[in-house]
């Protein structure tokens, strides 16, 4: 297990923790797009506390190390999420599958919405871990490059099989082996989130988008394109464009990537690197085509008849945010009952209908046809075989490839 090391950020992920504050997937809500998420974004004033945050290495970290479990005692478990990332009934009070759970085990959940950025709340929960204490949370959402540093810190606890029957069968093909965790040993995907184009038909006027190059290369997009700041999403489609993959790329690659999209910074092709923001220019027609995510595309789809979207030829982007159990917590098999719950189709279908992400669960689709046929009949929510086969993840990078990335990313965006 990797011993943690309490460097300070570099200016370089300080400013990619702002470019995701402002404008990443945490600056508006998982579900809508037109309401702030409840806890809203770390005020920039608190990233000198959490830049210089060390604290004493842990020695030896606790990798896989449990509690005693209550599980069979204390029937309840401790669930932290982001906000708005969940089913809620028509009162807005309540959560329709959560409290199915409750009739089904008998067991409790207390749900907090308390991960605002992956980084914010990394900074949250490492004193607990890196001291081997408990975090008070038996199940947290982390999108896969946290994941992944999690499992590596050993800081997460490997899965009992034997408690998670629906969810070893029932999970995607598509996400049953990231790098950083082969086979799902210590996490399963809560929702995946595609990378995609969008465009506006109006905006468009009869020009042809089908690839990142036609978005970097096509003069008469001058100034009306978008690319996203998150690295891994820009970057890594842009590296498919170039007939690179993004799973094994060497430094060499990445920084031919940043080369072809400086050039287009530098011509004014790219009119700004962006993060959910970019859904307004995209429906008004400012930003004629640019890189998005799925789950937006998906809301703006219901009220701008103009947005589309593609999938390129050559494959796209896709990340999961996932599940994962911290050491010492004190409830774990009951963790492992709640996520095999939501590996159940009937289950998964009424999570996908309501926040409109990809669904982990295959076989899903027979479920999610009597509650939505349109999100049922949408690639963007239940992706078919073909557009799993084009799906690629962002390699795992090494804390110091994370640095020299971010940095030269953030020089590239002028972040």
């Amino acid at each position: 297990m990797e011993q943690y090391e309490p460097d300070r950020l570099t200016p370089a992920q300080v400013a990619a923790m702002r470019r995701s504050f402002r404008n990443g997937r945490a600056a508006l809500s998982r579900r809508s797009l037109l309401r702030a998420s409840a806890g809203g974004a770390l005020a920039v004033g608190g990233l000198g506390a959490l830049s210089g945050c060390g604290i004493p290495a842990a020695g030896k970290t606790q990798g896989g190390t449990s509690a005693e479990d209550h599980s069979a005692q204390e029937k309840v478990v401790n669930f932290s999420n982001w906000p708005e990332y969940i089913d809620v009934d028509d009162s807005g009070k309540k959560h329709p599958t959560l409290d199915a759970f409750t009739r089904q085990t008998g067991i409790k959940v207390k749900y907090t919405e308390d991960i605002n950025d992956n980084s914010e709340f990394f900074g949250k929960i490492k004193p607990q871990l890196a001291a081997g204490q408990d975090t008070g949370r038996d199940l947290i959402v982390l999108t896969d490059w946290l994941a992944a540093r999690l499992i590596r810190l050993g800081w997460v606890q490997k899965l009992d099989a034997a408690n998670l029957p629906h969810a070893f069968t029932n999970l995607s093909p598509q996400f049953r082996n990231p790098d950083w965790d082969p086979g799902r040993a210590y996490s399963y995907p809560w929702q995946g989130i595609s990378t995609v184009i969008a465009f506006n038909k109006k905006a468009l006027d009869g020009i042809e988008v089908k690839s990142i190059s036609d978005l970097l290369d096509n003069p008469k997009l001058k100034g009306r394109v978008g690319f996203l700041s998150e690295m891994r999403d820009s970057i890594g489609m842009t590296m498919l464009d170039m007939g690179k993959d993004p799973e094994k790329f060497t430094d060499d690659d990445f920084d031919a990537v940043i080369a072809r999209l400086q050039k287009a910074v530098d011509k004014g092709q790219i009119r700004r690197f962006t993060g959910n923001d970019y859904t307004s220019d995209l429906a008004k027609g400012d930003l004629a085509a640019c890189v998005a995510w799925g789950g937006d595309i998906v809301q703006l789809q219901a009220d701008s008849p103009d947005v589309d979207y593609i999938i390129p030829a050559n494959g796209y982007m896709t990340a999961t945010d996932n599940m994962l159990i911290p050491n010492r917590a004190r409830h774990k098999a009951n963790a492992e009952r709640l996520i095999d719950f939501y590996f159940q189709p009937e289950q998964a279908a009424a999570l996908a209908a309501y926040i409109n992400y990809v669904s982990p669960v295959d076989d899903v689709k027979p479920y999610l046809q009597k509650l939505d046929k349109s999100a049922a009949d949408n690639p963007l929510i239940l992706p078919d075989k073909a557009m799993q086969a084009g799906s690629h993840a962002f390699r795992s990078l090494t804390q110091k490839e994370e640095t020299v990335y971010e940095e030269k990313f953030a020089k590239l965006t002028g972040a």
